[in-house]
C-alpha cells in the first residue's frame, strides 16, 4: 500500500479517518474498526528517498492493530526516472500479527514542472514469510509473489484541492493455499484549508478516502469479495 503524498524534500502528516465500512457491510464487516489514525512521512536525500506509513486501527475498547509499510528507493542516475525500490510490510494486531512481506524491484517516478502532478509505478518481487505458529491450512505459509503498484498525486484549483492515492495488484493465497489476484486501492480527496483567506498557517485538510478492494477483506460470512469502504477524514501536514 505505498503512498507518496509529498512533493517537498521532507514532509509529514497525520490523518484521522472515520470508517463507514461497518455500517455498509454490517454482516461481512461487523468487526471492522471505525477509527484509523495514519502517520506518514516522506524524506528525500542525495541517494533517493525514504517513505513510511503506520495505520493504527481503534475501536471503543481496544487498539485493534498497527500496520506499517517502510520503503527505500535508490536513484539510478541523477537524471533517470528509474529507481531501485526495497520495502517491508508488517505489523501487529490484538490477535497476533499481520503476515510479513519483503518487496524489491524497479520503480519509475515522474512529475510535472511545478510538482503539482506526481506519479510512480513499481513492479516488485514479493516474498511472504511464515506467520508465527499458525497452521499452514490457514494460509500463513511462506510463499513467493509479485506486486504491481501505481501511485499518484494531483494538486489543483490553486492548491486548494488534492487528489492522491495508490493502487496495488498482487498475488495472494486463499486459506487452501490456492493462488488468487488481490486488488486494493485507496484514492483520497482533500480540501486544503490553508488556501483560504486568513488561514495560511492552518495546515489542516478535510476530505475522504475510499478503500476499494477485491479478494482483500477477510470474510467468513459469505462469498462476497468486492468491497467499497469510504471514510470521512481530517489531515494535519507538518
Amino acid at each position: 500500500m505505498t503512498f507518496i503524498a509529498a512533493v517537498s524534500a521532507n514532509a509529514q502528516n497525520i490523518q484521522l479517518h472515520y470508517d463507514f465500512g461497518q455500517n455498509i457491510y454490517s454482516k461481512e464487516e461487523g468487526g471492522r474498526p471505525k477509527m484509523t489514525v495514519t502517520l506518514e512521512q516522506f524524506k528525500a536525500d542525495r541517494w533517493g528517498s525514504w517513505f513510511y506509513f503506520v495505520d493504527i486501527d481503534l475501536s471503543r475498547k481496544f487498539t485493534e492493530g498497527a500496520y506499517t509499510e517502510i520503503s527505500r528507493e535508490f536513484n539510478l542516475g541523477k537524471q533517470s526516472p528509474f529507481a531501485a525500490h526495497i520495502e517491508y510490510n508488517g505489523g501487529l494486531n490484538r490477535f497476533g500479527s499481520f503476515q510479513q512481506a519483503a518487496l524489491i524491484g524497479p520503480a519509475w517516478n515522474g512529475h510535472n514542472a511545478d510538482f503539482s502532478k506526481t506519479y510512480s509505478v513499481q513492479l516488485m518481487y514479493k516474498q511472504y514469510f511464515k506467520q508465527g505458529n499458525q497452521p499452514l491450512s490457514q494460509g500463513h505459509r511462506s510463499y513467493a509473489s509479485f506486486q504491481l503498484t501505481g501511485v499518484w498525486g494531483i494538486t489543483f484549483a490553486n492548491k486548494a484541492c488534492t487528489f492522491s492515492g495508490f493502487a496495488d495488484l498482487w498475488r495472494g493465497e486463499k486459506a487452501n493455499n490456492h493462488g488468487q489476484l488481490v486488488f486494493f486501492t485507496e484514492p483520497q480527496f482533500w480540501y486544503n484549508l490553508n488556501t483560504l483567506k486568513g488561514m495560511k498557517d492552518v495546515n489542516l485538510s478535510v476530505g475522504t478516502e475510499v478503500e476499494i478492494s477485491n479478494n482483500f477483506v477477510y470474510n467468513t460470512y459469505n462469498n462476497k469479495n468486492f468491497f467499497v469502504n469510504p471514510t470521512l477524514a481530517v489531515k494535519w501536514t507538518f
